[in-house]
């Protein structure tokens, strides 16, 4: 079951170097599923490897041009302030409960991919209270939860930041990537980190970011996103069940 978690983690990559997110709706499950963490655990090692893929995928969008620093600086105090908020909230609320919440995320999301698969109205100004609110709501659900965000932010940096969608997942890794590692800080304390486990799982998730930048020139972005998204629906479904009937 080892090979198989550390196979399934090239996945992760895959999902945010292409998709601008995902990353954390396969890690947790990889690691409850198929490695047998407890889901307290899950979540904290799950920021920490999103948040280093999102950074390394963040670097090869910047390369291309594709990062909003501006947007970037607007939303990242927010959603790190929530961040580790979510993750303080979090030794009040017990893991299955954790686990309940992220699969409700993982429908959401999957609903929301299958529906509305990409904002296609890009907002003419900036909204500041708006980004302020977004921001740090998805960082709460960072640190509560475990989700890096990316499936919230880059909507939000379309609609409430003007951007359009290839500066928008660019960006969304970088916010990503701080929210991650700031809701990682906030579980430090609550939980037992196996670094040398973490490290090699988290080496194969960047080598799949970096395959995933590539792969999003060769395979239509709406194919993957919709593929994708029944995935989530099934995923989700099935940690649902588990938590209430477990």
């Amino acid at each position: 079951m080892i090979a198989l978690g550390f196979a399934l983690a090239a996945l992760i990559g895959l999902s945010l170097g292409a998709l601008g997110g995902g990353g954390s709706t396969l890690t947790v499950p990889i690691l409850v599923y198929v490695l047998g963490m407890a889901p307290k655990e899950a979540i904290a090692m799950s920021l920490a490897v999103v948040g280093t893929t999102a950074l390394v995928g963040a670097a090869s969008h910047w390369r291309e041009g594709n990062v909003a620093w501006r947007a970037a600086a607007m939303f990242g105090p927010f959603a790190a302030l929530g961040a580790f908020g979510g993750a303080r909230l979090a030794t009040r609320v017990p893991g299955d409960v954790q686990l309940g919440l992220f699969a409700i995320m993982m429908l959401v999301v999957a609903i929301r991919m299958l529906w509305h698969a990409a904002p296609a109205t890009v907002s003419p100004r900036i909204r500041p209270v708006a980004v302020a609110a977004a921001g740090t709501g998805v960082g709460l659900l960072t640190g509560l939860v475990g989700i890096g965000g990316g499936f919230l932010f880059v909507p939000a940096l379309v609609l409430l930041a003007g951007l359009d969608m290839k500066r928008a997942v660019g960006t969304s890794l970088v916010l990503i990537a701080a929210n991650a590692y700031t809701g990682f800080a906030g579980y430090l304390d609550q939980v037992t980190i196996a670094w040398g486990f973490l490290t090699g799982f988290t080496a194969i998730a960047v080598a799949g970011v970096l395959a995933g930048t590539r792969l999003v020139r060769h395979i239509r972005p709406s194919a993957l996103r919709r593929g994708f998204a029944v995935f989530l629906l099934l995923m989700g479904l099935f940690i649902l069940a588990e938590s209430l009937l477990g």
